[in-house]
């Protein structure tokens, strides 16, 4: 994965058309797919814990998310327009170069141009992958949300809730009822040291 990564930082880095051309539109349209992702999923998780109309919250965001990042990878992959479209770019190069020219815009030389048809094909094909992913996560997570509050198909993948043993004041200056409450936690670690977690990770740190 940081290999992967290495090498679109180091494709962008030598890019004869410049690196932000080449990595702000891939990693701005990751980014926001991303987002969209992480809220699609949200939605499933609230949706799966009994919320309704609350869900509206995520979901707007998530929908006007969803909407421009693929709209505008739509753009970057189909457009026409040499100057927008990555494929666009690629044939424009492509065919450059088999017409014989030794440079074209920003490309100074034929290796420059080779190196622009591969590059453009590399974030093409990279934007189309990231897209049919991120499409196929959200329209199953929107399933899932409707099966959720259908009551159909409902998976809890929640692990039982706990009692606490640790305890901790809840503000920077603990207050006189959470200083004695803090004093009987001490009373019984003393008697029960094996349940005071944080003892034994303090003994693992300097053991």
């Amino acid at each position: 994965m940081v290999a992967g990564w290495g090498s679109i930082l180091l494709m962008g880095v030598t890019d004869p058309l410049g690196g932000i051309n080449t990595l702000f539109p891939l990693f701005g349209i990751a980014n926001q797919l991303l987002a969209a992702v992480a809220l699609s999923i949200c939605l499933v998780v609230f949706a799966r814990a009994g919320h309704t109309w609350r869900l509206l919250i995520i979901f707007v965001p998530m929908l006007f998310t969803a909407i421009i990042t693929v709209y505008g990878s739509w753009l970057k992959i189909f457009s026409p327009d040499p100057k927008i479209g990555y494929w666009a770019n690629h044939m424009t190069y492509k065919r450059a170069i088999a017409a014989g020219k030794s440079s074209l815009g920003q490309a100074k030389n034929i290796e420059d141009m080779h190196t622009v048809v591969g590059n453009t094909a590399i974030q093409g094909t990279m934007s189309i992958i990231f897209v049919v992913c991120a499409l196929i996560v959200m329209i199953v997570a929107c399933i899932r949300t409707v099966q959720a509050l259908h009551g159909r198909n409902i998976i809890d993948t929640e692990d039982p809730a706990k009692a606490s043993k640790i305890f901790a004041p809840s503000g920077l200056m603990p207050t006189k009822a959470e200083k004695d409450l803090q004093a009987e936690w001490d009373a019984f670690y003393d008697k029960h040291p094996e349940l005071d977690l944080e003892s034994v990770h303090k003994d693992k740190e300097h053991a």
